[in-house]
């Protein structure tokens, strides 16, 4: 079955949409917790969740379990009747370095079983591995994707196959793998590989790993960020155009004595106060939850789904950016994440709505939105002859033929448009910061640029001298205000 993905909003790169898989439709973006094969996941209903991954690769190996999925199927095996996806047992070749299983064989049993999401047995290469070794180890993993794609049909009700993008953190081998999967042709495309990244808060990295990725991809694909689990990262992620996510961590944490939060991580034994209201906090305490892993693994799959709810509402009120830069405060590098993000900027710009409700500046990175971006890049589209005056308020009293308003971060801005998405609909600081001064000035060289018959006058600030003042040179009449 061909799954058809169909998108109901969208903010930034983010989007939610609706995949169409033989046990249901799921409502993207959404998390998959991970369920250990033969392990009742009836009960994940009660977190909110759709869609569920176990692992195909353990399950084969354990001839108990593999008789009883082969005879009545992956979902009875979990007691779970909505959309399943298998994984390979790609970890634990990451893991061990060789598993006694061919990719053939690991497709054609998650076919068997009933999956509703396969994936074939890809290489995650290791981020300290050569350029050539990860160029050898990718090869075999396109090469297995095509025999994947041989073994499993566009069979209406049949599995959706996924095809993993690998290529570790070398931007065109990336590029190379998004490529080569798009023409072999897959439902889902999950991107491999990330988890050290993670690990190691390389968050830059994962960045580039995602839009490097990204840009090579069909635009309508749906994208699995495999293995990201922490929900402080969900929100950029979605905004770089991910839709699923897969979590052991709210699991695997728990057993660490792990308290997830959208805002980082806490040691629940140096905790007093639950700062959560999700049906675990708000019926214990702190000192319950350092006894019992379970509630605490409970706790961090709340907060996990949570975290997805709030960013299809921040998509829905177009208010994705704004929720990303907060949640990139958790963490330095998180935040290093962002800024990179940023010099993506051109490329984002063209799946981000044209118009939204407002634009709010709460960080210097908001001067490299897409919005900016988009609207100094139309600056070209302005014809200017006579007297331009460009200034920081609305009315002068020198003559003029052309009115612009002068406001970080955008730059100038006809008096014409100052009441129309972005800029007259943008909250900004009373005081701007560098960044965003720098934008501005950027856009008030471009338009000056694209009319050189034209004469232009400066009126505003002398906190714009550091500036502007050179373009004094370029036959700018200015005037400084103190």
């Amino acid at each position: 079955m061909a799954a058809i993905f169909e998108l109901s909003d969208k903010d930034v790169m983010g989007r939610i949409g609706k995949l169409r898989t033989a046990h249901g439709v799921i409502e993207t973006p959404t998390v998959m917790p991970v369920i250990r094969p033969g392990v009742d996941a009836s009960r994940m209903k009660k977190f909110g969740t759709e869609i569920i991954i176990t692992n195909a690769y353990i399950t084969y190996r354990s001839e108990e379990l593999k008789a009883q999925a082969i005879a009545d199927g992956i979902h009875a095996l979990t007691n779970w009747d909505g959309p399943i996806m298998t994984d390979s047992g790609s970890y634990q070749l990451y893991e061990y370095s060789d598993i006694e299983l061919e990719n053939s064989e690991i497709v054609t049993f998650q076919q068997e079983i009933g999956s509703d999401i396969g994936v074939p047995l890809d290489i995650p290469s290791a981020i300290d591995t050569g350029y050539e070794e990860v160029k050898r180890e990718l090869e075999i993993t396109l090469e297995r994707l095509r025999e994947a794609r041989l073994i499993v049909d566009d069979e209406e009700e049949g599995m959706i196959l996924a095809g993993t993008i690998q290529g570790s953190i070398y931007p065109d081998l990336r590029e190379y793998s998004a490529r080569k999967a798009s023409e072999i042709g897959f439902e889902i495309y999950p991107i491999g590989g990330v988890v050290p990244l993670m690990e190691r808060y390389r968050y830059s990295d994962l960045v580039r790993v995602i839009l490097h990725s990204k840009m090579n991809l069909e635009p309508s694909a749906p994208i699995h960020l495999f293995g990201a689990g922490h929900p402080m990262v969900f929100a950029l992620a979605v905004a770089l155009g991910c839709d699923l996510f897969d979590s052991a961590a709210y699991a695997l944490y728990a057993q660490g004595g792990r308290y997830l939060s959208p805002m980082g991580t806490y040691f629940i034994e140096e905790m007093a106060y639950l700062p959560c209201s999700c049906p675990v906090c708000s019926t214990s305490s702190a000192s319950e939850l350092q006894k019992d892993v379970d509630l605490l693994a409970d706790h961090n799959l709340y907060i996990s789904f949570e975290e997805i709810r709030r960013i299809k509402e921040a998509i829905r009120e177009k208010r994705l950016w704004e929720l990303v830069q907060m949640r990139v405060q958790a963490h330095p590098r998180l935040l290093d994440g962002l800024k990179t993000a940023v010099g993506f900027a051109e490329f984002i710009e063209q799946f981000d709505p044209v118009s939204k409700t407002s634009f709010f500046y709460t960080s210097p990175e908001s001067a490299g939105r897409s919005e900016v971006v988009r609207y100094i890049n139309r600056l070209d589209r302005f014809e200017l002859d006579g007297t331009v005056l460009i200034t920081t308020e609305k009315r002068s009293d020198l003559d003029y033929d052309h009115l612009f308003i002068l406001k970080a971060p955008f730059g100038p801005c006809p008096i014409e448009l100052s009441e129309t998405y972005p800029v007259g609909h943008a909250e900004t600081p009373e005081n701007p910061d560098a960044e965003a001064m720098v934008r501005a000035a950027s856009g008030t060289r471009r338009l000056i640029e694209l009319n050189p018959q034209a004469h232009f006058v400066l009126v505003c600030e002398r906190r714009w001298e550091g500036y502007l003042a050179d373009l004094a040179a370029d036959g700018v009449e200015i005037h400084w205000r103190e």
